[in-house]
């Protein structure tokens, strides 16, 4: 399989399969490209190849693309399941794919006010949009809620569905956003952003982020 991925220091999108995958040691070649809007940049012509959609990341699996992260990550699922990438019990699992939904298609003003950007520190940018942008603080608050009822459902933890799923995986991007703004987080939901980037995979996504040294000046809309 290939996984088609934008940079690691952005591509908040991207994250989420590939740590997904390299969390679990599924076998997968990374293929990374440079993010770009222009219709004629490498970027656009790459996922031409793969996909109409133009957009990361890219799952190719035999020459079949799959895209959109969910639906890559229910494919894995399928693909995998004595992995057990979703919850066993069908309530449980059917929680975790509505977490994962919300994730998907909610949390707007976290996204757009602040974007992955794993090299930078901006706790003074959270202070502001914490004193500005009540939109931010209400993400974070049903974020924050969502997450300490998924702990006490499952014994705290350690994560989302007590052991790591494809929720977590879809949260990730989330904990970095909270560690470069600096944003407040309960001490459980604060613990669970510094699991998450203890995993070793993360490690290895944050890692390469930092040494792309590539700056581009909109993050988040280049997914």
């Amino acid at each position: 399989m290939q996984l088609y991925i934008g940079n690691k220091n952005y591509s908040s999108w991207s994250l989420r399969p590939w740590l997904l995958m390299a969390h679990l040691g599924l076998p997968f070649e990374e293929v990374k490209l440079r993010l770009a809007y222009d219709a004629g940049s490498a970027f656009k012509k790459a996922l031409a190849t793969v996909t109409p959609a133009g957009r990361v990341p890219v799952l190719v699996d035999e020459g079949f693309a799959v895209w959109d992260t969910l639906a890559i990550a229910e494919y894995l699922a399928e693909k995998y399941p004595a992995r057990h990438l979703w919850p066993a019990q069908p309530l449980v699992r059917a929680r975790a794919r509505s977490l994962c939904a919300e994730m998907h298609s909610g949390f707007s003003a976290l996204r757009n006010h602040c974007p992955m950007n794993i090299e930078a520190s901006m706790p003074e940018v959270g202070a502001r949009l914490l004193r500005e942008k009540p939109e931010v603080v209400r993400d974070l608050e049903r974020i924050a809620g969502m997450w300490e009822a998924q702990f006490d459902a499952h014994s705290g933890g350690p994560f989302l569905f007590g052991d790591f799923s494809i929720a977590d995986a879809f949260y990730a991007p989330v904990c970095t956003r909270i560690k470069t703004y600096g944003l407040p987080m309960p001490a459980r939901a604060a613990a669970y952003v510094q699991r998450i980037h203890d995993l070793p995979a993360m490690q290895d996504w944050v890692r390469d982020a930092l040494a792309e040294h590539d700056f581009l000046a909109d993050g988040e809309p280049y997914r």
